[in-house]
């Protein structure tokens, strides 16, 4: 049980610094090349405003990894059943978050930014499914905000990265703590059973 307890724990310390990661880049997102003006002005693509990375990927992930690091507190053999059932649903919460930063990003990056062009504030890559993202030639399109294409591809790519980081440690300690919590009652009977 230590050792499932410690793993917990480790899965926790990598959770904290990616949630943490999830919502810089998101606030990134808000304001391209440190600017204020296109926030103020509602110049940014629609699904930013869903906070992929802020909500899902930051602070519901936060949940999973608070649950995972204070693991193991309490010394009582149910107890400690109990609380690994209890970091079965942080994690439930946590893939819940990461899914949801995942498919908010990658619709955000389909629907390409909403930029200033030649024919006035539009979505220039929005029909195109995606295919912007291999033809570097056609960015230039956007005019305004200046490097618009390349802010916004590079930050939704680190945050799909961090959502399917975040996906894997939460599926692993789904798996640790469904273990544990069918086994370990299963581990009490055995060794009371010896030790009458």
């Amino acid at each position: 049980m230590c050792c499932s307890v410690g793993f917990a724990r480790s899965l926790g310390l990598a959770l904290l610094p990616l949630s943490l990661c999830s919502i810089l880049v998101n606030l990134l997102l808000l304001f391209p090349m440190g600017d204020t003006t296109y926030v103020q002005q509602d110049r940014l693509a629609s699904y930013i405003w869903l906070f992929g990375g802020l909500a899902g990927g930051g602070l519901l992930m936060l949940i999973p990894a608070v649950v995972f690091i204070t693991l193991g507190k309490c010394r009582c053999c149910w107890n400690e059943s109990l609380t690994m059932c209890g970091s079965v649903l942080a994690a439930v919460i946590g893939l819940m978050g990461a899914v949801y930063c995942f498919i908010i990003s990658g619709f955000t990056l389909l629907q390409g930014p909403q930029c200033f062009t030649s024919y006035g504030w539009s979505y220039p890559f929005a029909d195109q499914k995606g295919r912007y993202l291999f033809q570097p030639e056609t960015w230039s399109r956007c005019l305004q905000p200046l490097g618009i294409v390349e802010w916004n591809v590079t930050l939704l790519f680190v945050l799909l990265c961090v959502a399917v980081l975040e996906f894997i440690i939460c599926l692993l300690q789904l798996g640790n703590g469904v273990v544990n919590a069918i086994c370990r009652p299963c581990c009490y009977k055995q060794e009371y059973s010896l030790n009458a």
